[in-house]
């Protein structure tokens, strides 16, 4: 593991411990602590946490399910790899599912959610300001939370959650391409703009061209990472 440690973990009264527990795997691995391809031991990772192994187990179980880590036979468990591909087809559905739940939102909305979006974008804007990434990231994921709880399809935005947490680990280079928070917070606007005059195709049709573009800064991004530890790596030779 990295030289940043887990740390013990802090029980939660109103949260069984398996949830603490794969909360803090998930976000340790989407915040690097846990690499990809690294192998999750659970006698190691229970005294870290300072847990038995059985709500270990389990949330690497949990975590298995969501696409988190990888279980191989006879050989263990790791954090999962993420591939351009995987990247790709994970948009395919999201796109289509962030479509659907933009126009449920503007059909079923309440004017209180509509104030609320409007404000998000104000602090979204703020943050993006003073170039605080951890607050717009917290931000970004908070006004996707109102937009699908506007949609009220519960299951809906269950599976849109998970798709999100597989790939929020790369969001960081998704926004710093160039010129993407402005477009992002633009593209949000338009959706609000859409979804408060409930306008149901206009807001499917901009939730559409986000992933779009969301996609595209990502797989840019990831190929730029690849690219520039390439050549690192040459230059080690």
């Amino acid at each position: 593991m990295k030289d940043t440690r887990l740390q013990p973990i802090k029980l939660d009264a109103y949260k069984p411990l398996r949830e603490v527990v794969s909360e803090t795997l998930r976000q340790a691995i989407q915040d690097g602590v846990l690499q990809p391809g690294e192998r999750l031991m659970e006698i190691p990772l229970a005294e870290e946490l300072g847990v038995s192994r059985t709500p270990i187990r389990e949330a690497i179980r949990k975590l298995e399910l969501e696409g988190f880590v990888v279980m191989i036979p006879r050989r263990g468990t790791y954090v999962a790899n993420i591939s351009l591909k995987d990247i790709t087809q994970v948009f395919e559905i999201r796109s289509a599912l962030e479509e659907l739940a933009a126009g449920l939102a503007a059909e079923r909305i309440t004017e209180e959610e509509i104030e609320e979006l409007e404000r998000m974008l104000v602090e979204i804007s703020d943050h993006i300001e003073s170039k605080d990434m951890d607050r717009i990231v917290d931000a970004d994921i908070k006004f996707h939370e109102v937009l699908y709880k506007a949609s009220r399809n519960d299951r809906l935005a269950e599976i849109v959650h998970n798709l999100r947490e597989q790939i929020i680990r790369f969001r960081s280079v998704s926004m710093n391409q160039p010129g993407r928070l402005a477009k992002t917070w633009e593209e949000h606007r338009q959706l609000v703009e859409a979804i408060g005059a409930h306008n149901a195709l206009q807001a499917r049709k901009i939730a559409r061209i986000h992933m779009e573009h969301s996609e595209q800064a990502l797989l840019t991004g990831m190929e730029n990472r690849e690219t520039a530890h390439d050549v690192e790596a040459s230059l080690q030779l």
